[in-house]
């Protein structure tokens, strides 16, 4: 998988000087704690990037629950992390895929075309018994170019212009569990269903205990959709669309953006339906 990296990999390359490791874990219920976990330990050299404070920017009446990050600041951040468009970066999360993912779909929009999500999370870096520490890194600070990637993003009126359209061409994917696309339960946002026309493709079923399917699965997980068509994935708020992103891309789809606002910024118009 040319987007992942295992464990052993990382082992391997932990003290090499072009390789930086990043800390994404986060709970949606609990904002502080992954950066109390990562106080507490994590994988040697990595630096903590939180999904709130550094991968999105502050909620407004518009753009979902995690908008687009300030990019100068999520620029800032990355120089004083010693990344340039010379390093390789491989992002964990606790297992569960979507933060490591959220960080990786960030730096390949800004260009960076050296980065990884590791497979299996923390959590199975622990099952190993590899090496952790508390101790905070610091490094030399660098020069991150930015070269904005738009053709990864859609946004809203892109959104409404397939939903109104209809256009055969482009599929919308809502990775939410099942029950939250049939609108049978909503534990987060404000109005149940989902975006007219969309199809349901649940993110987390391309991952097994925090390990991406192999790429004979994603496929066939995929197998009805045509690669020929423009994806345009989205969830709830732009983090758990991501691996559905990384593993359609994985088995060979090359027209996949995201909708990063997702269903809470969808349901910030009143003007767009639900189904």
């Amino acid at each position: 998988m040319k987007f992942i990296k295992d464990k052993e990999w990382l082992l391997k390359n932990l003290d090499q000087k072009d390789v930086r490791i990043i800390d994404c874990r986060f709970a949606l219920s609990n904002p502080e704690l992954g950066k109390q976990e990562y106080d507490n330990s994590h994988i040697p050299g990595a630096v903590y990037f939180d999904l709130e404070k550094d991968l999105s920017s502050q909620v407004s009446s518009h753009g979902g629950r995690h908008p687009m990050p300030e990019i100068n600041k999520l620029k800032e951040k990355l120089e004083i992390a010693g990344i340039d468009e010379n390093t390789t970066i491989v992002a964990y999360d606790n297992g569960e895929g979507a933060y490591a993912a959220r960080f990786w779909w960030m730096l390949t929009y800004l260009g960076h075309k050296r980065v990884y999500v590791l497979d299996g999370g923390y959590k199975n870096w622990l099952k190993s018994n590899y090496p952790t520490t508390s101790d905070v890194p610091v490094f030399d600070k660098s020069e991150f170019h930015v070269d904005v990637q738009s053709y990864l993003l859609a946004d809203v009126k892109e959104v409404q212009e397939v939903v109104s359209s209809g256009n055969p061409n482009i599929i919308l994917i809502d990775s939410r569990e099942n029950k939250r696309y049939l609108g049978i339960e909503e534990p987060i946002d404000k109005k149940k269903g989902h975006i007219p026309g969309a199809i349901n493709k649940p993110w987390m079923e391309g991952l097994r205990d925090g390990y991406y399917h192999s790429m004979e699965e994603q496929k066939l997980r995929f197998s009805s959709l045509d690669p020929d068509k423009e994806l345009i994935v989205y969830c709830g708020s732009g983090v758990t669309a991501v691996p559905n992103l990384i593993t359609l891309k994985e088995a060979g789809f090359e027209k996949v953006r995201l909708y990063l606002g997702s269903f809470s910024d969808w349901i910030s118009y009143e003007e767009n339906k639900i189904k």
